[in-house]
């Protein structure tokens, strides 16, 4: 049966820990609207889809075989090479993608998420590994070097694909292959940001400001290893590694929200188990459990990490814990515990942030941000 079938809308609802415990994802509708709809480039019609996809060809044939058929690093920078003429063409006939487009790779998006529950994946939705892939993309920003972040999608090279941190992602890009197939014409950033918006959108969580832009880079262009936050360190690792992205306290403890999805994995991290008792919908309920469980150190033979005392089912990891121990921390943490939709509101804001680090805003198709449709409101 197919996962998409058992949707459920409850956005603000807080969610049962026995319905928690289901693999089905329940989803929620929309609650804001956007008006801004990004001008049509004059003579456009209402899609260009079918355009882009003809100028696709040169990417799926002769050469684009080998392309999109081999793993190395030379191949994926030909690819690049190929969709850089393919970016020329467009801009030479004044053809542009419309915001219609983007929503129909969101809308594919969705159909992916929905196949990891006939693929018997985790908790029934790929949204997790999805946000994370995005995620990832985009935290290797440096404001100080003005490197990194979303703009080159530059995980699609070694090394940067085999660092630690990134452990396990290539399922997330296996299945971003398939909708770039389908969608050539749209960036590696564009689309793995846009399925961190979907993820986020279509469990459950707020709104998050999107808009295109990012190009693709070359393995030249590929980040350092340990950019990204080391689960096992504290909170002066956490401040070192999101100040380093221009966030403050506010922010870092929002963004850490976000392990209310998802679980860990022992042959990724190390580490084994979910966070919340819903790790497919996006809710407060991570920041709810950090203060309302008692947490006590596992007894294992994996890295050290915390249970919940009670059910010793769930998992928090060092850097979470932080969020209580620290005074600074600790107060936005409680804030987001008691107030779900002040956490949605800065949740947004930070990860909308997040998603644009790194990118030249003279690339942006449009001088205001975009709020994709859910499969809810389609």
């Amino acid at each position: 049966m197919s996962f998409s079938v058992l949707r459920t809308s409850f956005r603000r609802a807080a969610v049962p820990p026995a319905a928690a415990r289901t693999s089905k994802a329940f989803r929620s509708p929309a609650f804001r609207k956007y008006s801004t709809e990004v001008p049509k480039p004059e003579g456009a019609g209402k899609s260009n889809a079918a355009l882009f996809a003809g100028l696709g060809l040169a990417v799926v044939g002769g050469v684009g075989f080998w392309i999109y058929s081999s793993d190395s690093n030379k191949a994926k920078e030909a690819g690049t090479a190929v969709r850089s003429g393919v970016q020329s063409a467009k801009a030479a006939a004044n053809f542009t993608p419309t915001k219609e487009d983007y929503q129909k790779v969101y809308d594919r998006i969705v159909e992916i998420l929905d196949e990891a529950s006939d693929a018997d994946y985790d908790d029934g939705s790929y949204g997790p590994v999805v946000l994370r892939l995005a995620w990832h993309a985009s935290g290797t920003y440096d404001k100080d070097t003005n490197t990194g972040g979303s703009n080159y999608a530059t995980m699609r090279f070694e090394p940067e694909a085999l660092h630690g941190a990134n452990a396990g992602l290539n399922v997330a890009r296996t299945l971003m292959e398939k909708v770039k197939k389908e969608f050539p014409w749209i960036s590696y950033g564009d689309l793995w940001t846009l399925g961190g918006v979907c993820a986020i959108q279509e469990l459950g969580g707020p709104k998050i400001p999107w808009r295109p832009g990012r190009i693709d880079g070359f393995q030249e262009q590929c980040t350092p290893d340990g950019r990204l936050p080391d689960a096992t360190q504290g909170a002066q690792h956490l401040r070192n590694i999101f100040y380093r992205m221009g966030f403050n306290d506010r922010e870092i403890v929002a963004l850490s929200g976000a392990h209310a999805l998802g679980r860990c994995h022992t042959d990724r991290s190390g580490f084994d188990g979910p966070w919340t008792f819903s790790p497919i919908t996006v809710s407060n309920e991570y920041f709810r459990l950090l203060f309302d469980e008692k947490w006590v150190w596992r007894k294992w033979n994996g890295p050290k990490q915390l249970q919940d005392a009670k059910s010793k089912t769930l998992m928090m990891l060092p850097t979470d814990y932080v969020l209580v121990q620290d005074k600074s921390f600790r107060k936005f943490a409680e804030q987001y515990a008691r107030d779900q939709d002040l956490w949605f509101k800065d949740f947004a804001n930070s990860v909308s942030r997040l998603f644009e680090l790194g990118v030249p805003t003279s690339q942006w198709v449009s001088s205001e941000q975009w709020i994709m449709k859910s499969s809810d409101e389609n």
